[in-house]
């Protein structure tokens, strides 16, 4: 009799040892953010109509680098439940996106470089 008693205590460790390993794989389900806000179905539009709405002030508040960061998450969260195609617009979105962050940074530093030059002027 001790024999299956141990048995059935070793089945229930391994049980709850891997219910432990299947939650702790799901942590990204308890992040909460406020960063951004998308609207509802925006992950399911095409990959143009992704990026300029991650960058909008309306949706990263804090910048199109918020944005990326919001779209990176969600092509990790859906992991393997996102088909080949799907995940590729959603790279093309990231491209996308990556390119007016670059322009913003441009565009950013171009001005910090102005404002300076005036202010040596003076």
């Amino acid at each position: 009799m001790p024999t299956q008693k141990m048995a059935a205590e070793k089945s229930t460790k391994r049980t709850a040892k891997k219910h432990e390993t299947f939650a702790a794989l799901r942590w990204s389900a308890k992040v909460t953010t406020d960063s951004t806000h998308p609207q509802k179905g925006l992950f399911l539009e095409s990959a143009t109509i992704i990026a300029h709405e991650l960058a909008t002030k309306k949706v990263s508040p804090k910048g199109p680098s918020s944005g990326m960061q919001m779209l990176t998450f969600y092509i990790n969260r859906a992991g393997k439940n996102l088909g080949n195609g799907r995940l590729a617009d959603l790279q093309r979105a990231k491209t996308i996106l990556s390119e007016i962050i670059a322009s913003h940074k441009t565009d950013t530093g171009s001005k910090d470089y102005q404002r300076r030059r005036r202010q040596q002027r003076s």
